[in-house]
């Protein structure tokens, strides 16, 4: 497999520059190794890295880009170990999110809390973990075991909060039938 390795010298001061490129690293995906960082060859990575190398240089450091591929196997597979074990973590989280909202949804079935701003809280609280789940495939190009786990919990928060929405419709319509007896 080809990847691009990418090693920046950065001045000491400011300290917000050393947290600026951390965090674009990695946005891409980028996964530290050796200390020198590692993305799979791929023109978008290799522009996005251009990019950096020339904001670290407009701040007085320096940076290298090299394109190649380990030479021993063994290289490869603790290089590929590496990015696995990057998403392993934040799809690992990302369940973890999965299983928070589902146990919130059996919460406020529990206290009853048939209200629609409840479902409205919900539906932007599972655009937030579809949105991160698409972050974390962008980033994570090695493929994941964890990732089938995170889908299945994904369609369980979906059902989850469609089962939810369902419940607060019926309450609010037997709410309007009793309040339209009383008049």
């Amino acid at each position: 497999m080809r990847w691009i390795f990418f090693s920046h010298r950065l001045p000491p001061k400011p300290s917000k520059l050393r947290v600026y490129v951390w965090r674009q690293l990695k946005k891409m995906g980028a996964v530290s190794y050796q200390s020198v960082w590692v993305v799979p060859y791929m023109k978008n990575l290799l522009s996005d890295l251009e990019s950096l190398a020339s904001y670290i240089e407009d701040y007085g450091g320096g940076s290298v880009l090299i394109d190649g591929k380990p030479i021993k196997k063994a290289e490869q597979e603790r290089i590929l170990k590496a990015f696995l074990e990057a998403g392993t973590e934040e799809y690992q989280e990302i369940a973890n999110k999965c299983d928070d909202f589902l146990k919130e949804l059996a919460s406020e079935i529990a206290r009853k809390n048939f209200i629609f701003a409840e479902v409205e809280e919900n539906e932007e609280d599972l655009d937030k973990l579809k949105k991160w789940i698409k972050k974390a495939d962008e980033r994570h190009l090695v493929k994941n075991p964890l990732r089938k786990l995170v889908a299945q919990k994904l369609k369980q928060c979906e059902r989850a909060l469609e089962d939810f929405s369902l419940q607060v419709y019926e309450h609010s319509q037997i709410k309007k039938k009793a309040n339209s007896k009383r008049r």
